[in-house]
Parts: C-alpha cells; sequence; structure tokens
C-alpha cells in the first residue's frame, strides 16, 4: 500500500476491514495496525487518549503515549500522584483510544489498570533523555503551582542535585499495565458504514470476535 498518508487513507478506506483479515489474537492485530501508523510517518503514533473515572464516577480525559505492549497489556508512565493515578486506585478500569485520523483508523481499548514492577519502570526510566528524568522529579504533577517560575526553580534544584552519576528513579513514579478484556478494531469506510470488529476476553481463555454495526 501507498505510505503517502491521504493516499492510504484512500485505499485503506476502499479496502474496508473483514472478518477473514483478522488475527485471532488481538495484541498481533495492534501490531500490524501501530506499525503501520510509524511507517506513514503519522506525527506521534504513540499517543493516546486515556479516560479514567474517579471514586464519584466523574470521568477525565488526557493524552498519554504509548512506551510497551506485549501479550500482557499495553504500558504507559506517569507520576503516581497525579490525577490519573489517583483515578486509577480508586477505579482501576479504564479506557483507551487510538485515534489514526489520518488513517481512518481508531482502537480503543478497556480493561485494568494495574502498576508494573519497580524493575520495569527503572528499565525505561533509565532509557529517558536525562531532562524528561530531571523532569519527573521537579513537576508534582497535577498539582496546583502559583508561575512557572517556581516549576524551572524546582528543575534547577534538581538539575544540580543530580549533577554528578546516574539519575534514580523516584519512588513516586513509573508504569502502568492496561491489561485489556476488550479491545476494538475501528475502519473507516464510504458514507459512514465503517468496518467494527471487537475482540471479548473469554474466561477459558482466548478471545471471542464480532462484527459490530457502525
Amino acid at each position: 500500500m501507498n505510505a503517502n498518508p491521504e493516499t492510504l487513507r484512500r485505499e485503506l478506506m476502499e479496502h474496508g476491514l473483514s472478518r477473514s483479515e483478522l488475527d485471532p489474537d488481538p495484541i498481533r492485530q495492534f501490531q500490524g495496525w501501530y506499525e503501520l501508523a510509524i511507517r506513514t510517518d503519522l506525527p506521534e503514533p504513540n499517543s493516546l487518549t486515556l479516560c479514567t473515572v474517579d471514586a464519584q464516577g466523574r470521568p477525565s480525559a488526557r493524552t498519554v503515549l504509548l512506551k510497551l505492549y506485549d501479550a500482557r497489556g499495553f504500558v504507559f508512565f506517569t507520576n503516581y500522584e497525579s490525577r490519573k493515578a489517583h483515578e486509577i486506585e480508586a477505579n482501576p478500569r479504564v479506557a483507551m483510544l487510538f485515534p489514526w485520523v489520518a488513517l481512518a483508523r481508531q482502537v480503543q481499548i478497556s480493561g485494568r489498570a494495574e502498576r508494573i514492577s519497580t524493575a520495569e519502570s527503572l528499565a525505561y526510566f533509565t532509557t529517558r533523555p536525562r531532562g524528561s528524568q530531571i523532569g519527573a522529579w521537579a513537576s508534582p504533577q497535577s498539582q496546583v503551582i502559583g508561575t512557572r517560575s517556581l516549576l524551572e526553580m524546582k528543575v534547577a534544584e534538581m538539575a544540580r542535585r543530580f549533577s554528578q552519576g546516574e539519575i534514580p528513579l523516584p519512588d513516586f513514579w513509573g508504569g502502568y499495565r492496561v491489561v485489556p478484556d476488550m479491545i476494538e478494531f475501528w475502519q473507516g469506510r464510504e458514507s459512514r458504514l465503517h468496518d467494527r470488529f471487537r475482540y471479548v476476553r473469554q474466561d477459558a481463555g482466548g478471545w471471542a470476535v464480532e462484527r459490530l454495526a457502525p
């Protein structure tokens, strides 16, 4: 298929998505779509909307970045004292959306978010640019701050504190893995007659696949 996003979008919409093309494993199906989004040079193809609900049932949404995924689920990283983390601790049921609009594609995921191990978080943290490592220490994520200069002062303080050697993993920072129980693949079609297939995890293992009306 053509790698030009506009041409590829038209080709994908014309071709559509059929049941026979789907991989029985939704993670492998996701991998195929994700890798195409990367090859097409979409801006930040790993960006997704993460939806959480607080203890009072009030929803909130924000954009985060997918950093890891495998058969176990989809991983993003955050400050464990942030709003999203507090909401996840109160209600671990979350939803994720990859809005690859330029390709007329979406992937929806729902499941349970759980903290990954400290070792996994450390392994990722060491790959981050030094500035991002310092930022993780400096930012009281989601808390009210008076001015940006206060944040910049904290960044400077952390830069001095960790001026020598490796920067350690903050004990308040790490990853969540969303363990999916539902994954839906949405392929846009003409006249709003889109192709939608939903994978639902079965109690006995494996996944059931259902076509949904657009």
